[in-house]
């Protein structure tokens, strides 16, 4: 048995372990004695990043959230402007676009991105975001890198106005490679029951309103990380007075702020976020079943990146719409009567915004998006 001496104290030494069988208390030989540490996981660590963390979440905070990070679980009340409140979820992740992060060593705007995916999902159904969570996992954990992405996830939550209150960090060894992890994000957000947009509104003569995106967003990743690799591209290469890398990792526009404002001035029929799938698989995902959107590819740029991508790609252009959102981040249908209006609202809030074609009666067994 061990003993530190203190003072006039004879104190057993802290790391000092009782044995019931043997009725006294043994100290750990430290070159036998195992930690969490030396598995792989470093708790100091963890803790450091929450501490990191807290001043970004805190700058998010709506007057709902009644607990936020450093708990269990964080608490949210629902706006008293909702008479009758439907909550809104969604989750999503940044796909092999991490890849390309991890390359070049960027992780500042990853978090905008996995943020965008989610808010603007629940968005669609008219739905104000409050609430958002990560995950963050990872082999070993890089304070530094994951205090990045955490700043660029409290920036999308400050562009979408809802509030990062909580997350998960998972240290797990062996799982990831070294200098690599992965994000999943979840969003809560509500809209008045009445005031739903399912699409069920749509009708024949409707304008279909497109608009601008950022870059590739976070789809079709894959596919670019192919064609940088099989033409060994150089990503600092100059397109239209911008790094490729730059282009690359542009981050998701968050449609969020624009397209509320838009809701509370002038009835919206319908929204489709342009994700996976690209514009033709999407787009349906609003219409009712007896129509169609007609869209004329003319009526929007096609941007150096995207013609950059098709080119040293030599993808299909229906392969291109498919695949990418070219161009579109988000559509937006209205009545014909109510365009121009919005194109003017979108606009003063900072959108680029397009006219990209009209909803018809749809044909038997004709596609639900006809881009012409």
């Amino acid at each position: 048995m061990t003993y530190n001496v203190m003072g006039s104290a004879i104190l057993p030494d802290p790391s000092a372990v009782y044995d019931p069988r043997e009725r006294i208390l043994t100290t750990p030989d430290p070159a036998k004695s195992l930690t969490y540490r030396d598995a792989g996981v470093d708790m100091d660590a963890g803790d450091q990043l929450v501490e990191n963390i807290k001043p970004h979440a805190r700058k998010t905070m709506r007057p709902e959230v009644l607990a936020g990070i450093g708990g269990f679980g964080a608490l949210c009340s629902i706006p008293a402007k909702y008479r009758e409140p439907v909550l809104v979820s969604g989750t999503d992740g940044v796909g092999t676009k991490l890849k390309l992060a991890f390359e070049l060593n960027r992780h500042d705007t990853i978090g905008i991105d996995l943020v965008a995916m989610s808010v603007n999902d629940i968005l669609v159904q008219g739905a104000e975001p409050l609430f958002f969570l990560d995950y963050f996992a990872c082999g070993k954990l890089d304070v530094a890198t994951a205090t990045d992405v955490v700043k660029g996830i409290a920036a999308g939550c400050g562009q979408a106005g809802c509030a990062l209150i909580g997350g998960e960090t998972a240290e797990m060894p062996g799982m990831y490679p070294a200098g690599e992890y992965d994000l999943a994000g979840f969003a809560v957000g509500v809209v008045e029951k009445s005031k739903i947009i399912d699409g069920k509104t749509i009708q024949a003569g409707d304008a279909v309103l497109g608009l601008a995106s950022s870059g590739a967003h976070s789809n079709g990743y894959s596919l670019i990380r192919r064609i940088i690799a099989q033409n060994k591209i150089d990503l600092s290469t100059q397109l239209d007075g911008k790094a490729l890398s730059d282009l690359i990792l542009a981050p998701t526009r968050i449609y969020v702020k624009p397209l509320l404002q838009l809701m509370a001035k002038l009835p919206v029929k319908g929204m489709a976020h342009i994700t996976g799938g690209g514009i033709v698989d999407n787009v349906p995902r609003i219409l009712p079943a007896h129509l169609t959107a007609r869209l004329t590819r003319a009526n929007w740029p096609q941007s150096p990146f995207f013609a950059w991508l098709q080119r040293e790609g030599n993808v299909d252009g229906a392969e291109m719409l498919r695949v990418f959102n070219c161009g579109i981040g988000m559509a937006v249908i209205v009545a014909a009567q109510d365009a121009d209006a919005a194109t003017v609202l979108l606009s003063a809030a900072g959108e680029t915004v397009y006219r990209i074609g009209s909803i018809e009666a749809r044909a038997e067994n004709e596609a639900q998006t006809i881009v012409t």
